[in-house]
């Protein structure tokens, strides 16, 4: 035997189970290390081997991998698929916590099954939205889309791909699957809040904007205040801003009648400019003006005194949409989902002054 022969057979012997030089690990080598078969490899480094293959084979090829340093060869798996693994998410904006959120829940599922998430915004949410990559279908295997309409996407892949729809009303039938929020339920919920505390001139103010999840706030609010005996409200829409809440609560608070005891938000953000009006015209919150919110942000705690706001399950959103559309990759069937919300009752809410 050769020095430099016995040399390199001790190394291999003494690597701890990595394999060392140029030779790239395989997917038989973890089987064998692990002591199982190939499938079972594919299974649990897929992330499709819970309820077949037990935790402790899972961990077991798992530890396998990493000892040996394999990494799964994605360009020859995908092309074997024929998928990129690839989502794309489309968005109203980039710049709100809300979508934010979505995101990080249908990351976290994508990622656990080897997936990526391409997020792009699409300010147009009633489009139609422009292709991102000029072949849609060939760079993604499918679109998440987030309180968008469902047409505002036809131009992306041709209104081919797999679509799920997040936040954007009951589909039509033979329409994409949905999750949506009960947006209405939390609606509701604020009224019922507002109402109970003794608030009957209420001012709603709404955001502007032609989407399934804004017209639902518009709807529950006018249907509960009518079945309340000597309810009186009023409604003034603006843009999505802190600025465009402010003029439009201070429409609101200087329009002809009895002033609302009650600013209701569409959003936590026109809150915080209904907040900013109240101040400029001397009026105490929630002393003189109940104010309240919609998304439950970070912005909510951040105002003194704190929003009474509606939280939303965002990132459970996003999980849900994007289990939803793996769901449709694998070719199964998936129906509509809706997730509730929960209302938080804090500091910008209180009986109207006597």
């Amino acid at each position: 035997m050769s020095a430099v022969g016995g040399s390199t057979r001790r190394s291999e012997r003494e690597g701890c189970g990595r394999l060392t030089g140029s030779t790239r690990p395989t997917s038989r080598d973890v089987a064998r290390a692990a002591g199982v078969s190939q499938a079972t490899v594919s299974l649990v480094l897929g992330g499709k081997w819970h309820g077949r293959v037990s935790e402790r084979t899972a961990h077991a090829v798992r530890d396998a991998a990493g000892r040996l340093g394999y990494r799964p060869n994605l360009a020859a798996r995908n092309l074997r698929l024929g998928r990129t693994r690839t989502a794309l998410m489309v968005v109203p904006a980039l710049t709100n916590e809300y979508f934010a959120r979505v995101y990080t829940g249908a990351a976290l599922v994508a990622a656990e099954h080897g997936f990526g998430v391409v997020l792009y915004p699409s300010p147009d949410g009633v489009g139609p939205a422009r292709d991102p990559f000029g072949s849609a279908r060939a760079a993604i295997d499918g679109v998440i889309a987030s309180s968008m309409a469902a047409d505002a996407l036809t131009g992306i892949g041709g209104g081919e791909l797999p679509l799920v729809m997040l936040d954007s009303g009951p589909a039509a039938p033979g329409g994409p699957p949905t999750v949506d929020l009960a947006v209405g339920d939390g609606f509701r919920q604020v009224v019922r809040h507002l109402v109970a505390l003794g608030h009957r001139r209420i001012a709603h103010v709404a955001a502007d904007i032609d989407s399934w999840t804004f017209h639902e706030r518009t709807r529950t609010v006018a249907a509960e205040l009518s079945a309340v005996p000597g309810a009186e409200l009023t409604s003034e829409r603006c843009s999505l801003d802190v600025d465009a809440g402010r003029s439009a609560a201070l429409r609101a608070l200087r329009g002809p009648g009895p002033r609302p005891t009650a600013l209701l938000c569409d959003d936590d953000i026109l809150a915080a400019g209904a907040c900013k009006a109240a101040r400029s015209l001397g009026l105490r919150v929630p002393a003189d003006l109940s104010v309240t919110g919609f998304d439950d942000l970070a912005l909510a705690t951040a105002l003194d005194p704190e929003l009474t706001s509606v939280r939303l399950p965002a990132e459970a959103v996003g999980d849900r949409g994007m289990t939803a559309l793996l769901s449709l990759l694998d070719g199964g069937s998936v129906g509509p989902v809706e997730l509730p919300v929960e209302l938080v009752v804090r500091g910008s809410s209180a009986p109207p002054p006597a």
